[in-house]
């Protein structure tokens, strides 16, 4: 039997360059060694993404006309390097009014809805070619709002693509929380997904543990509800946060000079929690299976840990944070090409 092939993409604003030059990597090697024009989204049977990593697994999963991946990962990164800018532009009057997004949310979301309603138009999650799970979160109701894909083709919880990626992307202090409405008319009120699942990784396990994937992807050699021995898992970070805090300067802080702290320690360290877990899961296995989880972590490097610094340096240096990774691991990559190309659909 073949194996269920599992992306989970983490969240990091700007900071998904890294996501995508690791992609591009892989990307390139799948069409050298299986096919020339392939593209990522055919040789994954599951891509999951918390906010930036939501955007990029959606690109990953956007359908030509024969229901076959639309684009290759280069599009993300031109998403990124080009557009980049226009999203998380703060003007210099809301940097003296408004500095750290203390009063209001730091940046504008228009520039944001515009260029996602620009790339995908009217797609419905249900039209995405693979099962996908995408985070938010649902401030109203509280508790997570998964969007499935799967789901989405069988029951009413069906949305439009832009609007399940401005969810996953609505990071509180960068962008304000949104509301969007289900095709079938229900509305909820999200922020970013990031916040209890920055590195979705568990969350895609759970998800593919219920998917009967033989029957989707029309696959007999693929296994309904994989177990952990049945899948290969991929995950792919977006930097090491290594920024420390002083003891002496959070003694006694206050409310505000908690906000920023708290949400780097809580997105870094629940990523790292969870690469803890299903390392423990892979090491319950065969020593054959162990070896089909992958952490793609790479350090930042040069580059800037904040999500939303887009000057071109610090995008020229999360670039080469990125190559700089794929130079030292380029062994690991080539192994995991290879297992896509004996395990594609």
């Amino acid at each position: 039997m073949k194996k269920t092939t599992i992306l989970s993409l983490d969240g990091g604003g700007i900071r998904g360059i890294i996501t995508c030059i690791i992609l591009r990597y892989i990307e390139e090697q799948l069409q050298i060694y299986d096919k020339p024009g392939a593209k990522l989204g055919d040789y994954f049977d599951f891509v999951a993404g918390s906010s930036t990593g939501g955007l990029i697994a959606s690109i990953i999963l956007c359908p030509n006309e024969h229901r076959k991946a639309k684009y290759s990962i280069q599009k993300g990164l031109e998403l990124y390097a080009e557009k980049g800018g226009d999203i998380f532009q703060v003007s210099f009057w809301e940097r003296l009014v408004n500095p750290f997004g203390l009063i209001n949310e730091k940046i504008s979301q228009e520039a944001l809805e515009k260029n996602l309603n620009d790339f995908f138009g009217n797609l419905e999650l249900k039209e995405l070619i693979k099962p996908c799970l995408i985070t938010s979160y649902d401030i109203e109701n509280r508790r997570a709002k998964l969007f499935n894909s799967w789901k989405a083709r069988i029951n009413t919880d069906n949305f439009y693509v832009k609007d399940v990626c401005r969810a996953t992307s609505a990071a509180p202090t960068y962008f304000s929380p949104v509301q969007i409405k289900s095709l079938y008319g229900q509305i909820f009120s999200l922020i970013d997904g990031g916040m209890f699942a920055n590195n979705p990784s568990l969350c895609a396990y759970a998800e593919a543990r219920k998917i009967p994937f033989a029957e989707i992807l029309k696959d007999q050699q693929k296994t309904d509800h994989p177990a952990v021995n049945d899948m290969i898992v991929i995950s792919i970070g977006t930097g090491i946060e290594s920024r420390s805090y002083s003891f002496r300067k959070l003694e006694k802080a206050g409310k505000i000079s908690w906000v920023n702290p708290i949400i780097d320690i809580l997105m870094s360290a629940n990523a790292e929690t969870v690469d803890y877990q299903l390392c423990q899961m892979f090491d319950t296995l065969r020593q054959q299976n162990q070896k089909n989880y992958y952490r793609l972590n790479p350090s930042l490097k040069n580059a800037s840990p904040a999500m939303d610094n887009v000057r071109r340096s610090n995008i020229e240096n999360l670039i080469q944070a990125g190559l700089c990774f794929i130079d030292d691991n380029r062994n690991t990559l080539n192994e995991i090409v290879q297992k896509l190309i004996s395990n594609k659909t």
